[in-house]
């Protein structure tokens, strides 16, 4: 389960990114989680994904 709100949500998504995968869309798929969905929460929060980096700035 994840978080629902957004600003524990990013703090979920960037620890299992940092931890244990090295895409969002690995993230996304092993999770089963829309990745467009998460993008937007997490855009509504002014957060969004950087490829280079691995997490959402």
């Amino acid at each position: 389960m994840i978080p629902k709100d957004p600003v524990m949500l990013l703090s979920f998504v960037n620890l299992k990114l940092r931890d244990y995968y090295d895409s969002l869309e690995k993230l996304c798929e092993d999770l089963d989680i829309d990745q467009s969905e998460l993008e937007d929460k997490l855009a509504s929060i002014d957060y969004h994904y950087h490829k280079e980096q691995n997490k959402f700035v």
